[in-house]
């Protein structure tokens, strides 16, 4: 975690990127804005069974690319489609462990154990409708940036750490393909991300030990920085 507060702290601490210079007698045909994003939240778990809490903060780490596409003149209003790297935490109150090649989850008790944890590590493709008040000599601007955002986990684990040790394995259970919708809206360095998960984090039949099926859904606030 401590990392990637580092490289928040060092893209805010980098100069601001100055549009491109207006040509005579209209605006620049060639001026882009915003094609590289770096953004830190925090995930709030959703449609938890009702033994099921949230356990200390689940972070969000994200990174990568937009195509940035304008469809006006003005080049204030446009498309953009991207692709990136994100990484996200998960801690509640289920253990999850592996027993003669399935996988079970139970509701632990405080005493029972000191962290569970969920994580993942995807490739995104954010689908931005894009909106602003910059212009190519202007970059402190507002911006709403409102779309959708598909995710390919490549890499998704379970973790419980108790008194006895700790307990690590590759959870085949999550979901390969996460999608939902975001908005990201702001002025200038600051601006607010916000991400609903349209699907569950684990795929179909997960289940705990009672029955009561795991639909557990992200919800994820944070802060994005633009550059370029």
């Amino acid at each position: 975690m401590r990392k990637y507060l580092c490289a928040i702290s060092l893209l805010c601490c980098l100069p601001p990127t100055y549009g491109q210079e207006v040509r005579e007698g209209g605006y620049d045909e060639k001026y882009l804005e915003d094609q590289f994003y770096l953004g830190l939240g925090f995930n709030f778990v959703l449609d938890r069974p009702e033994s099921v809490t949230q356990q200390s903060l689940s972070y969000n780490f994200q990174l990568g690319f937009i195509k940035d596409m304008p469809l006006n003149k003005r080049r204030n209003f446009g498309l953009g489609l991207g692709v990136g790297y994100a990484t996200n935490s998960y801690y509640t109150n289920i253990g999850a462990t592996e027993v003669d090649g399935s996988i079970v989850y139970e509701v632990l008790s405080s005493e029972q154990f000191k962290r569970s944890k969920l994580e993942t590590h995807a490739v995104e493709f954010p689908l931005e409708l894009r909106w602003r008040t910059s212009t190519a000599e202007t970059y402190k601007f507002w911006r709403i940036y409102a779309g959708a955002k598909l995710g390919y986990v490549f890499g998704g684990r379970s973790r419980l750490v108790t008194e006895d040790g700790t307990d690590g394995f590759s959870n085949t259970d999550i979901q390969d393909l996460q999608y939902g919708l975001m908005l990201n809206f702001g002025y200038n360095t600051w601006n607010i991300h916000a991400y609903y998960a349209l699907n569950p984090l684990l795929k179909d039949g997960a289940t705990l030990e009672n029955g009561d099926p795991i639909n557990l859904r992200a919800l994820r606030i944070g802060v994005i920085f633009y550059i370029l």
